[in-house]
C-alpha cells in the first residue's frame, strides 16, 4: 500500500504551482493530495488532482482577530479528522497562513512536515513551523531569515516548475518579429498597462515588434485599442492555460518577480526584465530577482524610480539581440543544463523515501 501525501498550499499561484509540480512529481509513488482555501482554489485543474478546502481566514485584521482565531481552532480540529480519516503520513507545506490549521494537526499527530520555500526570502509561516519541520526545501543555501540554528534542515532542489515547461518544442511566431512579453499579473499595475506600452509605441518604429500582453480584465479594452490605433501586432489576455508556449514564441519577458515566474523563464531560456512588486512581503520579489541578477541572466528595474528615457534605451539596445542579450541568454542555459524533469523528480523521491 503507498504511502500517501497531503500538499497544503492557497492563496496566491506562487504557492499553488509549486504545490501542483510536487503532485505530478509524487503521484506514482505515492497517494497524493492537496489542501487549499478558496482564492488558490482557481489555480487548480480540479479535474486532474485529488483536492479538499480548507479555508483558513487571514489573521492580520485586529478588530476581527478573535473571530479568524476562533475559526482557526476549529479548522485545526477539522484538519485532525481530514489527516486521520485519510492516513496521511505526510504533510508538505508550500507556506503562508492557509497552512496554519493543516501544520498544527500534523504536529499534533506526530506527522512529518516538510516545508516547500520557492522564494529568496524565508516566509514567516515557514518560519514559524521550521521549529516542528524535518526538512526546509528551498531553491539556494542562501536563504535570507533563515535562523542558522536551522541551516540543517535545508535541503537545495531545482526550481519546481511545471512538466509542460519541460516539453522541448518550438512555437515560432511568423514574420521576423521582435516578440516582448509583458506580464503584469491578474491585477494589473499602472507600470505595465500604460508607462512600457506608451514606450512600446517607439520601439515599433525601429523594429517589427509584437507584444504578447497579459493584465487585469478591465485593461483587456484599452490595451487592446491602443495597440491597434499604433499598428503593433498583440495578442492580450487575462488567463491563458498554455502560456509555457506563448513564452516559448517570446525573445524578452517584462515581469514582475515572483518565484515560479522567474523559474520558468529562466528554464525557457528568455531573458527578462524585472520589475518587483516594491511591497512585497520582505522584499521578496526584489531578492528573488537578484538571485539571476547576480549571475548576470536579467535587468533589474527599480518601479518607485522608474526613469522612462533609461528604459526606453534598454528596450532598444535589447531589441537588436546582440552582445548584452545574448549574453543572458547564455547565462540562463549555463543555469539550467543540468534541469530536467527526471533530476528534480529523482531528487524530491530522495528526500522523501528517507527514514
Amino acid at each position: 500500500m503507498k504511502s500517501k501525501i497531503l500538499i497544503s498550499t492557497g492563496g496566491s499561484g506562487g504557492h499553488v504551482l509549486p504545490a501542483v509540480t510536487i503532485y505530478d512529481h509524487l503521484k506514482t509513488n505515492y497517494e497524493t493530495l492537496i489542501s487549499t482555501d478558496l482564492r488558490g482554489l482557481k489555480y487548480l485543474d480540479k479535474e486532474n488532482y485529488k483536492y479538499i478546502i480548507v479555508n483558513t481566514p487571514k489573521l492580520n485584521n485586529l478588530l476581527l482577530f478573535p473571530f479568524s482565531f476562533l475559526k482557526v481552532v476549529i479548522l485545526t480540529l477539522k484538519s485532525l479528522i481530514i489527516l486521520k480519516k485519510e492516513n496521511v503520513s505526510i504533510l508538505i507545506s508550500t507556506g503562508g497562513y492557509m497552512s496554519l490549521p493543516l501544520c498544527l494537526a500534523a504536529k499534533i499527530l506526530n506527522i512529518k512536515i516538510y516545508l516547500i520555500e520557492p522564494n529568496m526570502v524565508l516566509g514567516r509561516a515557514n518560519k514559524f513551523f521550521l521549529y516542528f519541520a524535518k526538512k526546509l526545501i528551498c531553491y539556494s543555501n542562501k536563504l535570507i531569515n533563515l535562523p542558522k540554528k536551522f541551516e540543517n534542515k535545508q535541503t537545495i532542489v531545482m526550481p519546481l516548475i511545471r512538466k509542460k515547461y519541460y516539453d522541448s518544442e518550438n512555437y515560432q511566431n511568423e514574420g521576423n518579429f521582435f516578440t516582448i512579453m509583458i506580464i503584469g499579473g491578474s491585477q494589473g499595475a499602472k507600470i505595465f498597462d500604460s508607462l512600457i506600452n506608451e514606450l512600446l509605441v517607439k520601439i515599433s518604429k525601429i523594429c517589427s515588434l509584437k507584444v504578447l500582453h497579459q493584465t487585469s480584465k478591465k485593461n483587456t479594452d484599452f490595451l487592446e485599442k491602443f495597440y491597434k490605433v499604433n499598428k503593433i501586432e498583440n495578442e492580450i489576455f487575462t488567463f491563458n492555460k498554455n502560456l509555457n508556449i506563448l513564452l516559448k514564441q517570446s525573445d524578452l519577458c517584462i515581469t514582475r518577480a515572483g518565484a515560479s515566474s522567474l523559474a520558468e523563464l529562466s528554464l525557457l531560456k528568455i531573458p527578462f526584465i524585472a520589475i518587483p512588486l516594491p511591497k512585497s512581503k520582505d522584499n521578496h520579489q526584489y531578492e528573488n530577482a537578484k538571485y539571476y541578477k547576480d549571475k548576470d541572466c536579467c535587468w533589474i528595474i527599480d518601479q518607485e524610480n522608474f526613469d522612462k528615457q533609461k528604459f526606453e534605451e534598454l528596450l532598444i539596445k535589447l531589441s537588436t539581440k546582440k552582445n548584452e542579450y545574448l549574453t543572458k541568454k547564455i547565462n540562463l542555459e549555463k543555469l539550467n543544463y543540468q534541469n530536467t524533469w527526471n533530476n528534480v523528480n529523482q531528487k524530491l523521491l530522495e528526500i522523501f523515501n528517507e527514514n
